[in-house]
């Protein structure tokens, strides 16, 4: 994969596409405030003071288990940011660093350096304040000291040593860049890499409450097509799906109710006819089947 290919979005905000972004993932309102207010405080921090008077990387990690709405927190982060910049615009360059890594032997560091130091600072050359969404960062920023456990450790040094660089090259040369990283595995991560995020913050799994308003915000947006999916979002039986699903990934969560759908012909035929007993029926068995997977893991250690 060429560092262009590596490329995946490359959109100024606001656009509609992203109108819905931010509220679309449910989680505690401080973790969105929180995020909101690091980011903005980055962007000013940095277009004002050197780095030696910030010690601001411009770097945020979102971390949390997978489905939990990190990179769809992070688009919306970038529209959300739009109108509180001077200009009125933010723009959104996402990154896929996978390929990259699976470069042939000691390619993996030059091409990080490019992709950081050289092409994405070419994308933004405008001056814009640009949020730079890096997924899954674990697969660039490996742990060094756990290097001695890949096939390749002087690679995983290399490319390592070419995303702290990078860092380090944007917290100086453009404070118009703000890095927003994700990780599913932050224990994969190298230390250097953490100490230099200037915040952390943590999106779980939804807890009752939150999966409750998943599935209620779902079955409301399945209305425009299926009316009678309106009541069942206000079903007061909602209350004990979302206490079954408590603890699953968001993803699972909205799937679930497809997934209901699917298990009557009935349903099939016309989704609003779906109830809070279909939706129970899946919720128990999803949550069976969670218990057995850490049952056997239990037994397995």
């Amino acid at each position: 994969m060429g560092v262009a290919e590596t490329v995946t979005n490359n959109v100024v905000l606001p656009n509609p596409r992203y109108e819905k972004t931010w509220d679309s993932i449910i989680v505690q309102p401080e973790i969105k405030d929180r995020l909101l207010r690091w980011a903005v405080l980055s962007l000013r921090m940095r277009a004002e003071l050197p780095f030696e008077a910030t010690a601001l990387h411009g770097l945020v990690l979102l971390y949390g288990p997978p489905g939990t709405g990190k990179t769809t927190l992070a688009r919306g982060l970038a529209q959300r940011l739009a109108p509180l910049m001077a200009k009125r615009k933010v723009r959104l360059i996402e990154l896929n660093p996978h390929g990259l890594m699976s470069a042939e032997h000691g390619q993996s560091q030059q091409k990080v350096a490019e992709l950081l130091t050289q092409h994405v600072p070419a994308l933004a050359d405008d001056g814009l304040p640009t949020v730079v969404l890096l997924d899954e960062v674990e697969s660039m920023a490996v742990a060094r000291s756990e290097a001695s456990l890949s096939a390749n450790p002087a690679d995983v040094h290399r490319a390592t040593d070419a995303v702290l660089t990078a860092l380090d090259d944007i917290a100086t040369r453009h404070p118009h860049l703000l890095v927003v990283a994700t990780s599913n595995f932050t224990g994969a991560l190298d230390a250097a890499f953490l100490s230099r995020a200037d915040v952390a913050i943590e999106v779980p799994a939804p807890d009752a409450e939150a999966a409750l308003a998943i599935l209620s915000c779902v079955l409301r947006d399945m209305s425009a097509a299926f009316p009678a999916l309106l009541d069942l979002a206000e079903d007061t039986g909602l209350k004990e799906v979302a206490g079954l699903l408590a603890g699953t990934d968001g993803r699972q969560i909205r799937k679930t109710v497809t997934e209901a759908m699917a298990a009557r012909l009935e349903t099939v035929q016309d989704p609003g006819r779906l109830t809070a007993g279909d939706l129970r029926q899946v919720a128990m068995r999803a949550t069976s089947a969670k218990a057995n997977v850490i049952g056997g893991h239990r037994a397995a250690v």
